[in-house]
This record gives C-alpha cells, structure tokens and sequence, in this order.
C-alpha cells in the first residue's frame, strides 16, 4: 500500500502560496494577512509573528493585489451623533482625539437627524464613501438598532456609547445613567427636600429614561410619590429648560428643588429664577447633569452629575483602535456626583 500523505505546507504541488493559503495555515482571516504585509498597527505581537513566520519558511512574497487588500478602508475613524447639546459634542471628540494621536488614524465626524426617515441611507453612504475603519455611535444614534444592524450587514466596525449595555459587550461603552441620577436622589433627600420637580430629557432617549428612573426609583423606595406636575419633559436644550422651568416656578407651591437631566436645561431654570427673583440656593435648590464647563461658570456654580464626556470619547476611540483577534470587554465610564453651591435644605 501506498505510504500515506503527510500535511502539506504548501497549497498544491508545483503551485506557488497564496495569501489565501497563508490565512488558512495560520488560521486567521485574509484581512489580517494583509494586514500583517502591511504592518498595520492593528494585528496582536504574537500573530504577526505566526504570519511572518509562515512567509519565510514558505517563500511567500506578496503580489500588489494582497498588499492593497489592506488599504480597502481608509486610515479613519467616524463619529455619528445627533445631540443638540454642542459642548457635549466637542468634549467627545477632544476624547476621541486624545486616543488617535501618533496612531495614524483622524476623525471625521457626521452630524445627522435622527428623526428623518432617510438618515440611516445618510450613515451608510457616510461609511461607505470614507471607507471608514469603524464608526463611534453617540446618544442618541447610539441607541437604535436598526443603525447598528446597518452596520452589521456591511461589516463596519462600530462602538455604541449609551446609558445601557444594549449590544455585544464589545461593542459598548456603558455610561450608567441611573446610578448618577440615583445619587442626586439620595443628597437631595438628605438635604431633607421632599417637594422635588424633574425636568427629564425627551422621553425617547434611553438616557433620559434611565436618569427619570434611577432618581424615581429612590423616592419611590424612601415613599415619595412626585405629582404628575412636578415631572416635565424637555429637550435637554437650555430653550426648552427656560420653558419648562416657568410653569414649575409659577406653581404654587413652587418646588424647593428641581433636579434636571442635563446642564443646559439647569442654566434655563437659573434664567427664570433670575428673572422671577428667586434666590438660588436659599429658595431652590437646582441640580445638573453632565458637569459640563458651563456648571463651573453659572453663578452660584451648579452641583452637577460628572460623566467623563471626553474619557468616554477616548474609550470609544480607543477600542475601534484594538486588533480584531484581541480579547475586548464592555468598557464602563461611571457617573459620580460633584457638590457645589446651588443646593441646601429647603427654607
């Protein structure tokens, strides 16, 4: 009988390698291999080192075609967001800029509408025309699923940032929104505040139901019920705080505190005390979120909810920047709450 074959190394006799064959008996995916022929930062050490291994003891020399499989997709990372709030846009990006520099790799950012019935079509010619390596999605674009499969199906790597975890752990930056809200529940509880109003962010934004949910979720534990009227939706824009914050100071009897989902509506609400002549903190006491600069510069400064905008940026980036082979986690960016002086007891 015939002795039988051993394994070969080589793909078919008298037949020179190819990348294909390179990919198979390293067992990794043809990306990588051109990858690895193109020294992109985005291979682990030990598999660069198994590829590289294969091509020198198999003589393979890579033709033109398999060394620009690696420059399919551009050298850029997108950012997608529909956000009204600007400065919480900007600290994304310096985050993401942080986690990009000396890599190789730039933003471009594409601001959409995500209430337009078209927007998604706008997102995938967005992707598909910059050849983008992978896609930041910000709250609240973050948040729809139909977005992600998009992505899914045309095989752009994506990273979503929201107050959940809504998809595979490595596709997400977790922000913990109601635990943040939860702790202004509990100060302004000890404080010893019990008519409190809620000025929440639109009602479909996961952010905003997390934050409505983890602050009500306190009182509700401690067996107080907030009135229908002290809770109002608004767009989490300093317009629609100024709006808000007028029917609840013109109440009677006013609040003692508002606790509001964003800084932007909390500057709205110091407008109308201003002009209502009401005295912040000795009459009401205000409560922001985000902890944005403009906290800092309201007078008197803004006890406000910290999230880390730019280190969530500089998260996000950073895992679109990880070898695809690479272990990876769900990354957490968590809330915590900052005291200034725009709150004690009530009068």
């Amino acid at each position: 009988m015939p002795a039988a074959k051993t394994p070969s190394r080589t793909a078919t006799a008298g037949k020179a390698n190819t990348i294909n064959d390179i990919a198979r008996l390293a067992g990794v995916s043809k990306k990588t291999v051109s990858r690895v022929i193109n020294r992109s930062p985005l291979v682990r050490q030990d598999t660069r080192e198994k590829v590289e291994a294969l091509m020198r003891d198999l003589g393979y020399v890579p033709d033109p075609i398999a060394r620009g499989l690696a420059f399919r997709r551009s050298f850029l990372i997108g950012m997608v967001y529909d956000n009204p709030t600007a400065q919480f846009i900007v600290n994304m990006q310096y985050g993401a800029l942080d986690s990009l520099r000396d890599s190789g790799f730039e933003l471009v950012v594409h601001p959409c509408d995500s209430r337009s019935p078209g927007y998604i079509d706008g997102v995938r010619r967005f992707v598909q025309q910059q050849k983008l390596h992978g896609v930041m999605l910000v709250p609240r674009v973050s948040e729809d699923q139909a977005l992600a499969d998009m992505l899914d199906e045309i095989g752009c790597r994506y990273v979503r940032i929201a107050a959940v975890a809504l998809d595979a752990p490595e596709r997400m930056v977790v922000t913990h929104d109601h635990d943040g809200a939860a702790e202004v529940a509990d100060y302004l509880l000890s404080l010893g505040h019990r008519d409190i109003a809620v000025l929440t962010g639109p009602a479909h934004y996961r952010s905003a139901i997390e934050r409505t949910r983890g602050f009500m979720g306190v009182l509700e534990r401690r067996g107080i019920a907030l009135p229908a009227g002290r809770v109002v939706e608004a767009g989490y824009t300093f317009e629609s705080g100024v709006a808000a914050a007028e029917k609840l100071l013109a109440a009677t009897p006013r609040p003692t505190a508002i606790f509001c989902e964003n800084d932007e509506m909390a500057a709205g609400v110091y407008r109308v005390a201003l002009r209502s002549g009401i005295q912040i903190p000795q009459q009401l006491s205000v409560v922001g979120y985000d902890d944005s600069p403009l906290a800092s510069r309201l007078w008197p400064p803004l006890t406000s909810v910290r999230r880390d905008t730019r280190d969530t940026g500089r998260v996000a980036a950073a895992m679109l920047l990880q070898p695809e082979d690479a272990p990876r986690a769900m990354a957490s960016v968590r809330p915590h709450l900052v005291t200034r002086d725009s709150c004690q007891p009530p009068p």
